[in-house]
């Protein structure tokens, strides 16, 4: 049982999805289940004022009205939602002349599961007609960082966030680890059994914020590299695991190459790891591995980047950088360290000098905020709201 209690206002993303519907005929809602798209939905449709029209297709009601797509939504005008549309995607290609229509009567808002079928069906039917959205977890900007603490250990899922105790939160993240392995998994496709998949993601778990080896998870499955890849590609593409690429140019130094991988929400990573409370995470060997992935996340967050932004950059001579942003010309650093004695390293000056940082920000888990050297700065995670400029 989760305490029932008012929903956090998730007023940035509503206001996002405002623009892209002002601009779009189709926004496409994406992520891990229970993440709140549903919640926002419903909230777009009530600022339609009564314009609008939702289908659940996980409801076979919703399904048989939807037999004949262009006969159920030619007439419907406003704001059209269709929830769960990975059980339908044959509907693309009416959602694609009812987008072309002029005068155009409805705006159309699907939501669903990132799983690489999904995005192929509508990439193809409505290319140019459709916005993406990805949709974390709840963020310091939605709790603030009075909360922090509660939302690291529980994650961004809002049920889990809002549990009454800790021990009603982890409740729910079994519960949402079974169902998730049991049943959306093979939603998404994915053939492989339920506890092969249990065993490979605590696997990640215990992997988390390393670098990813095939040849490892590959021995200890008894499989071939290849195929434990594709069990990582199937957990990313359902936003439940986060791949940071590296970042790699000519500077005379030889980089590392593989990926590194995080559980995205770091509930699930305590939950994985069989973590209930506060004093199990502190004297847990992943404490400083799971920070950091919590931190990556809201850093993601709050600067509004696209995956295809953020890398982490390392040498084999040691130098790292835990966060790298490209955008354009424009590279920010940001390195990660749960300590309260911030200090300048000589990883980080090879970070400034190599990558040619405009800036580089140093977050810690203490409470002050100071210059460690010209464009360097030690930043508290508290003020990851406060400080840190998303970019435009």
């Amino acid at each position: 049982m989760v305490h029932s209690q008012p929903m956090i206002a998730r007023t940035h993303h509503l206001d996002e999805l405002s623009r892209l519907l002002a601009r779009y005929p189709v926004v496409a809602i994406l992520g891990a289940r229970q993440t709140g798209k549903t919640t926002l939905a419903n909230e777009l449709l009530r600022r339609a004022a009564g314009r609008g029209t939702r289908f659940d297709l996980e409801d076979s009601g919703a399904r048989a009205r939807l037999a004949d797509p262009m006969l159920a939504l030619s007439e419907l005008a406003g704001l059209v939602v269709l929830d769960e549309i990975q059980r339908r995607p044959e509907l693309f290609p009416a959602l694609r002349i009812l987008a072309d229509r002029r005068p155009r009567k409805a705006k159309f808002l699907v939501l669903g599961s990132a799983s690489p079928e999904l995005l192929r069906q509508s990439s193809e039917s409505l290319a140019g007609r459709i916005a993406y959205y990805a949709l974390p977890g709840l963020s310091l900007r939605e709790v603030g960082a009075r909360m922090g603490s509660r939302l690291w250990l529980r994650g961004g899922f809002p049920r889990s966030f809002l549990g009454r105790t800790d021990a009603q939160s982890m409740q729910w993240r079994v519960s949402f680890l079974r169902t998730f392995l049991e049943r959306d998994l093979p939603m998404l496709g994915v053939n492989v059994g339920a506890e092969t998949m249990r065993r490979f993601w605590t696997m990640l778990a215990h992997r988390h914020a390393q670098l990813w080896n095939a040849s490892e998870f590959g021995r200890s499955f008894g499989v071939a590299d290849t195929t434990v890849r594709g069990y990582l590609d199937k957990l990313s593409a359902a936003m439940v695991i986060r791949q940071l690429l590296p970042w790699h140019e000519n500077i005379g130094k030889r980089q590392v190459r593989a990926p590194k991988v995080y559980v995205s929400d770091s509930g699930l990573l305590h939950a994985l790891l069989n973590l209930p409370g506060k004093a199990d995470l502190e004297h847990h060997p992943k404490l400083g591995a799971s920070w950091e992935g919590f931190i990556l996340d809201q850093l993601v967050q709050q600067l509004g980047t696209r995956p295809e932004e953020c890398y982490f950059w390392r040498t084999h001579t040691g130098a790292e950088l835990d966060l790298l942003v490209v955008r354009g010309r424009e590279r920010l650093g940001f390195e990660i360290k749960r300590t309260t004695a911030p200090a300048m390293t000589p990883s980080m000056r090879s970070a400034m000098n190599d990558l040619k940082l405009g800036a580089l920000t140093l977050v810690h888990a203490g409470s002050d905020t100071f210059a460690l050297a010209k464009n360097v700065r030690a930043l508290s995670w508290q003020r990851i709201v406060a400080d840190v400029r998303p970019l435009g």
